[in-house]
């Protein structure tokens, strides 16, 4: 069945809920997405969202850590918490039958979570024992500091996962600050999805909501990307070269013209092979074994980033091919051959993107959360399929500012 949204009117607020019948197998998910609730709210201590999100699969304060995952695993019930740069999400899967046990769990999960000092001080020890490692893996240290980069000066700057001087700092204080403020139901949207009737699992949801704060709702921050090229290398004991790149990308998270930068993005470098990027710089001149680069469209941040590893003496002649190949795409466009197998694949990869309830229940997440009607995604496909060559090269055209790149480096 094709997805609706309904409401949940409790406390002055309507809340949505994105629901969306399979009865294939006995199985339910449900969502509870906090919008502008993400790493984007670090703006005093970076990494404080994510840290909050894994000390809520801690558990309840009543049962523990321990207790509490047992009593999941015994009932096969899946509860686990997460962060995006915009949302936090909590959500609960279990079989059918055993659903009402799940959101039980869940609501004692959300009015009762573990939050002592022993269970702040096993997930910092955790996390920082994971950036700490993190600090050898120079795929992560370029990217950070591309982002640091573009994004100077603004909260988007910082690791999402913070850094161990900043996790260190975090306090229970901190944690509670942020989930008082940020897991409220004026943020909250409900996605729901499986083998359950809707109108008894609202009786169940409405519940839950009014058992919580009802805080603030606010609209996501928008942070412009960096007009100024840059480059930043930074040493280390390493046999090649990491190259990451990035630049702004002029366009709105809800442009109607998205579907044209997709196809675009896949032409130049999320296509892998076929890609210009990666037919430029590993097939013609073998400077790396792959290289690819992408669009990023939020609320929040619009920007274009890539990356490749090279040899360390082949540093400077990827990084002019890469020059040289966003230049040339952008002033000459794409061929038709190149279009035409993009259609193909973007079209006929799309039942992949959607195999499972959870993908399906995100995609129409995006499409309300991006103000859309549920159900665009086929549409835009629809129009993928009748995009012209030169409507899709005049597009590309007015997109110059993705030659100005900035370049995060790691050499020796």
């Amino acid at each position: 069945m094709a997805a609706t949204i309904e409401y949940i009117e409790t406390n002055g607020l309507k809340i949505p809920v994105i629901f969306e019948s399979d009865t294939r197998l006995p199985l339910v998910t449900m969502q509870f997405t906090f919008t502008n609730s993400g790493s984007i709210t670090d703006t005093t201590k970076a990494g404080l969202a994510k840290l909050s999100a894994k000390l809520m699969g801690e558990g309840t304060k009543t049962l523990g850590s321990n207790a509490f995952a047992e009593a999941l695993e015994a009932k096969a019930i899946h509860i686990s918490a997460s962060v995006g740069t915009e949302t936090f999400v909590i959500e609960v899967g279990s079989l059918k039958e055993e659903f009402d046990t799940g959101v039980k769990y869940f609501s004692d999960l959300l009015q009762d979570p573990n939050l002592s000092e022993e269970a702040l001080n096993n997930v910092k020890t955790t996390t920082i024992g994971s950036l700490s490692r993190k600090e050898n893996d120079y795929d992560y240290v370029a990217s950070n500091e591309l982002k640091a980069l573009l994004f100077q000066g603004t909260v988007l700057a910082n690791p999402s996962g913070g850094s161990v001087e900043s996790v260190k700092s975090i306090e229970l204080v901190d944690v509670q600050s942020f989930l008082k403020n940020n897991l409220v139901s004026s943020r909250l949207i409900v996605v729901l999805g499986g083998d359950i009737d809707l109108q008894e699992a609202k009786i169940k949801i409405k519940q839950i909501i009014e058992a919580m704060p009802q805080g603030e709702s606010q609209e996501v921050s928008h942070y412009d990307v960096s007009k100024t090229s840059q480059e930043s290398i930074i040493q280390k004991e390493t046999q090649q070269a990491y190259v990451y790149f990035g630049s702004p990308y002029e366009l709105p998270f809800d442009s109607k013209e998205y579907y044209k930068a997709r196809v675009a993005a896949f032409i130049l470098g999320a296509g892998g092979f076929g890609s210009r990027l990666m037919e430029e710089v590993r097939v013609k001149r073998g400077l790396a074994y792959s290289a690819y680069a992408n669009i990023h469209i939020n609320k929040s941040s619009s920007y274009f980033s890539g990356y490749l590893q090279t040899k360390l003496e082949s540093l400077h002649e990827a990084q002019e091919t890469v020059n040289g190949v966003i230049k040339e795409f952008v002033k000459n466009g794409v061929t038709k051959e190149e279009l035409e197998q993009s259609k193909k694949f973007l079209l006929g990869s799309e039942p992949l993107r959607v195999e499972t309830m959870s993908q399906k229940l995100n995609r129409t997440f995006i499409e309300y959360y991006k103000g859309q009607e549920l159900g665009y995604s086929a549409k835009e496909l629809a129009m993928i399929e009748k995009l012209k060559l030169k409507d899709l090269n005049e597009f590309i055209a007015k997109h110059t500012e993705i030659t100005d790149l900035t370049y995060a480096i790691v050499n020796k």
